[in-house]
C-alpha cells in the first residue's frame, strides 16, 4: 500500500484505529476522522509509533454534522489529489432516541446518512485514483430489520436495536445500488461484518448498558482481530475488481434477503440524496 492514501472514519479508537494502524504498517498514508481533536491527536501519535510510519494524519468532523461532513471532504481534497480507499468505519448505539444538530435522529445520521454523504463527496477523487475501493463496515445485526420508511427517523416508535439494525441493512442496501453505479469505473464497493467486538461504541449509552457490554465483552472478539477482517476486504489482492458483496471472516456471503430488495436500494438512494441535500 505505500503511495495509497486511505481515509478511515472513527480511526480514533476501537475497530478504526486498529485498521489504521493496519494499513499504516504496510505504508500507506492514512488519513483517520476523529470527532475529538484531542483524542484524534493522541490516536495519530500511538498509531505513528505502533507502524512506524510516520504519514499518518487527522482530520477532525462529526459524522452527525453534514455540514461537518462537507468540511471533511473539502479539507481533505484542499490537501491530496488522490484517494485510493475509504473506509467507512464510524457508527453509534443509542439505547434512546437523540437527535442530531440537523434534526435526524441520530443512529440513522451517524450510521447512513453521514457516509452515504462523506462517500458522494468524494466520489470524484476516488474515480481519479482507480482502482479504489470503498469498505462499508456493517453488522450481522442487519439481519431481520427493515427499513421503515414511513417511520426512519423513530419519531413514531423506538428501539435502539431496531435502529440500529435499520441503518445497518441501509448501508447494505446502498452498497448493492452504488456497486451497480460504479460498475466499470475502476471504483469499488463492498461492506463488511467484522464480527462482535469489544470496543466502546456503546459508550454514550446509561452504566446499565456499557456494564451489560463489558459483561458480554468476554464473549467479543479483539478489535485487533476485527480490522484484519476489514484490512481484508479493503487491500486482499484476491478482491481486485469484486463489487457489491458482503464480507464476515474474511468469507463473500450472502446478506439478508431484504438487502438485494432493488425497490428499496433505489427508494432509499433517493431519500438520502434528499435528507443529505445531494439531490437536484
Amino acid at each position: 500500500m505505500t503511495g495509497k492514501i486511505c481515509i478511515v472514519t472513527g480511526g480514533n479508537s476501537g475497530i478504526g484505529k486498529a485498521t489504521a494502524i493496519g494499513l499504516a504498517k504496510i505504508g500507506a498514508t492514512v488519513v483517520i476522522v476523529s470527532r475529538s481533536r484531542e483524542k484524534g491527536e493522541m490516536a495519530v501519535n500511538d498509531i505513528v509509533g505502533k507502524s512506524g510510519n510516520k504519514n499518518v494524519e487527522m482530520i477532525q468532523a462529526d459524522m452527525s454534522s453534514q455540514d461537518s461532513i462537507r468540511q471533511l471532504a473539502d479539507e481533505f481534497k484542499a490537501k491530496h489529489e488522490k484517494l485510493h480507499l475509504l473506509i467507512n468505519n464510524a457508527g453509534v448505539y443509542l439505547t434512546k432516541r437523540t437527535t442530531t444538530l440537523d434534526g435526524f435522529e441520530s443512529t440513522f445520521a451517524v450510521n447512513h446518512l453521514g457516509p452515504f454523504l462523506l462517500t458522494s463527496l468524494l466520489l470524484d477523487i476516488l474515480k481519479a485514483s482507480i482502482p479504489s475501493r470503498i469498505v462499508n463496515v456493517t453488522s450481522d445485526a442487519h439481519k431481520g430489520a427493515n427499513i421503515h420508511f414511513d417511520d426512519l427517523q423513530g419519531e413514531k416508535r423506538f428501539s435502539g436495536w431496531q435502529a440500529y439494525g435499520q441503518s445497518k441493512l441501509a448501508m447494505i442496501l446502498y452498497t448493492h445500488e452504488l456497486a451497480k453505479q460504479l460498475e466499470g469505473t475502476g471504483v469499488t464497493v463492498n461492506s463488511a461484518h467484522p464480527g462482535v467486538v469489544r470496543t466502546n461504541f456503546a459508550k454514550n449509552n446509561g452504566g446499565l448498558v456499557m456494564l451489560g457490554f463489558r459483561f458480554l465483552g468476554m464473549f467479543f472478539i479483539s478489535p485487533d482481530s476485527a480490522a484484519k477482517r476489514i484490512l481484508y476486504v479493503a487491500t486482499s489482492p484476491d478482491l481486485d475488481g469484486v463489487t457489491g458483496k458482503y464480507f464476515t471472516k474474511m468469507h463473500e456471503v450472502r446478506s439478508s434477503q431484504e438487502s438485494y430488495d432493488d425497490d428499496s436500494a433505489k427508494r432509499l438512494w433517493q431519500v438520502s440524496e434528499q435528507l443529505t441535500r445531494l439531490a437536484s
